[in-house]
């Protein structure tokens, strides 16, 4: 799956990679990695795991999605609301 990094992430010198897997993606500020965001199977359908890298913390807030990709799309908007963007 393509992904372009959405422009609240862009504006902010962020950058969004997803993995060679289809299921994940990760969150670079700077050349760091600092969240991922993961695809996950719940109940028929999908959630979106988001793991801050540098301490293990978990961000997302456990809503399920009908695909891979609604599932990215509502992990980004987990993403940010939770930095306050």
């Amino acid at each position: 799956m393509t992904t372009t990094t959405p422009d609240w992430l862009t504006r902010r010198g962020v950058n969004l990679q997803a993995s060679k897997d289809g299921l994940s993606w990760l969150v670079y500020l700077g050349k760091e990695p600092h969240y991922l965001l993961m695809a996950v199977p719940v109940k028929g359908q999908y959630g979106c795991r988001i793991t801050q890298t540098i301490n293990g913390r978990r961000l997302d807030g456990g809503s399920t999605f009908a695909s891979v990709e609604a599932a990215l799309q509502g992990g980004l908007e987990e993403l940010r609301q939770a930095l306050g963007w």
